[in-house]
């Protein structure tokens, strides 16, 4: 299977809470972090997703937020995941922000405002910031 998605993380998940809308499925990544999917019930059991399944968790660029700032443990379902700033794509309007994260790398997409307001570039520390529910997951 082909995907449009650029970022792909590999991982094994430690463990599933169920729910009657949403699942959340914890995610050690291969790079040290952890991750939170939020997923369709349905999923879980299609995928047929347990503790210990090798998985790898794919965002869209579109769907990753990007921070200088410390961030607050206090944030709902949001994903956190350090990282540097290795390259920035500009256009007219957006970028094209590439992250090295321990184990691997991310691409965020931001307003052309964003990149210059944070002051990105090459070796600028960030924080990518990933909402639960745009984790999705497929079995590695």
């Amino acid at each position: 299977m082909s995907l449009t998605i650029r970022n792909k993380l590999p991982g094994t998940i430690t463990a599933i809470t169920p729910g009657e809308a949403m699942a959340m499925v914890d995610v050690h990544l291969t790079g040290g972090q952890d991750l939170t999917a939020a997923v369709a019930p349905s999923a879980v059991e299609e995928l047929g997703l347990t503790e210990g399944t090798a998985v790898n968790a794919l965002v869209t660029a579109t769907h990753i937020s990007v921070t200088t700032a410390p961030t607050e443990e206090g944030l709902p379902l949001l994903n956190r995941l350090p990282g540097t700033v290795t390259g920035i794509a500009t256009g007219g309007a957006m970028a094209s922000v590439s992250i090295a994260v321990e184990g691997g790398a991310l691409t965020a997409a931001v307003t052309r405002d964003a990149t210059t307001d944070l002051a990105l570039s090459p070796g600028v520390p960030v924080v990518a910031l990933i909402e639960a529910t745009e984790v999705a997951l497929t079995t590695a």
